[in-house]
């Protein structure tokens, strides 16, 4: 049997797998219901709960803070999809939030909080165990339409009871962005709803261009996103460690088709270049159980915060070599201070990094900071239109 690693990184991409079974179909959500929300504004969940935020210097010392609540004049929106998490043992999750879906709506969502008011659904995700069956070639039903159709209630119901006009910024990781692709491409794109999208961040999963093109492909009318105050547009990349070429069976990063691309947007250069990331990481916890712990931050240091951050530590630009393209991301730091020189993130199965998945594990929280910064900026943008 395949580490259980290997199976929660998998698990984390829906792409490249073969089909699932399909059940019969379920019954509609009531997203009108608070308990279908993983988070909403003013209550004490996933997003809104009290968190600490240590900043690790180069020299090793420590600044802790609280992370940053929601102003309560807070003028947009942030719409969040999880990635693959649930722990349930069938091959779509239920409605009833376990600890890794609560789990990542912190580690990755939390923070947005900061400049926008924070929508987070539960939904019917496949999950870990739906994907596990599949590597095994064991039977397993599964339905990655509810998934979908759940995300599009919950869109619904928001657009309905509580978005008012407001502008929004959706935000997804991996399935959850495969999901928001679908979203965007078939029920904002062509349509008055399309105003009010700030941007969509699709991150962790591929997105699909021509060559050297911003627009067309998997997305008919939206283009990548060029500048912190262009708005109506996509944030997308996957990343890896500078020092890795993406290899031949990566699931990210790799198109199929020769005039296809896998776009790459830096979030923190978006015109392009290398630029300094703001990395935002969970101390203690991963977005699945058995990734890889992360080293010590500091020497001789303890952290007991909710989150980490490692100024000036990681560095990064969109690279296309090789046929790949991806977002490649540097360690800048120096062996000579006492701060860790190593960000753990990448999957590994038997003592040995599986080159194929990249960073995959940390794609969101390795530039959280400059992600936040954006919907920052390109909310202000919209709103002066």
């Amino acid at each position: 049997m395949m580490p259980m690693k290997f199976f929660a990184a998998a698990a984390l991409a829906l792409a490249a797998t073969p089909a699932l079974a399909q059940p019969a179909p379920a019954a509609p959500v009531d997203y009108t219901a608070d308990a279908s929300w993983l988070c909403r504004p003013g209550r004490a969940d996933a997003c809104g709960a009290p968190y600490r935020v240590t900043s690790v210097a180069a020299n090793g010392k420590l600044t802790e803070a609280a992370l940053p609540s929601t102003p309560a004049n807070a003028k947009i929106d942030c719409f969040y999809v999880y990635p693959t998490v649930s722990t349930d043992p069938g091959g779509n999750s239920d409605m009833t939030a376990d600890p890794a879906e609560l789990s990542v709506a912190k580690i990755q969502f939390a923070p947005f909080r900061e400049v926008c008011r924070t929508y987070a659904p539960l939904y019917r995700q496949v999950t870990l165990a739906a994907l596990r069956a599949v590597l095994l070639g064991q039977a397993m039903t599964a339905d990655r339409v509810l998934a979908y159709k759940d995300v599009s209630a919950a869109w619904a119901d928001y657009l309905k009871r509580d978005n008012g006009g407001r502008g929004v910024v959706l935000i997804g990781h991996s399935q959850g962005s495969g999901v928001l692709r679908a979203l965007l491409a078939q029920e904002i794109e062509g349509k008055p709803v399309a105003a009010r999208v700030i941007a969509t961040y699709l991150i962790g999963t591929n997105v699909l261009v021509p060559a050297g093109k911003d627009i067309g492909g998997d997305l008919k009318s939206t283009p990548l996103c060029r500048s912190k105050t262009q708005t109506g547009c996509v944030v997308t990349y996957v990343s890896f460690r500078d020092e890795t070429v993406p290899p031949a069976d990566t699931r990210f990063g790799r198109s199929a088709d020769a005039a296809s691309a896998v776009a790459c947007t830096n979030p923190a250069a978006l015109g392009g270049g290398r630029a300094t990331l703001k990395p935002l990481l969970p101390a203690r916890s991963t977005i699945v159980a058995d990734a890889a712990a992360q080293p010590v931050w500091a020497k001789g240091t303890t952290i007991t915060s909710d989150f980490v951050a490692l100024p000036g530590l990681l560095s990064a630009e969109c690279r296309s070599t090789g046929g790949a393209s991806y977002l490649a991301i540097r360690t800048d730091g120096d062996p000579a201070d006492p701060r860790v020189d190593t960000i753990a993130g990448d999957v590994v199965v038997a003592g040995q990094v599986q080159a194929a998945w990249g960073l995959h594990l940390i794609d969101v929280n390795a530039a959280t900071g400059d992600l936040v910064d954006l919907v920052r900026s390109q909310g202000a943008a919209w709103a002066k239109r």
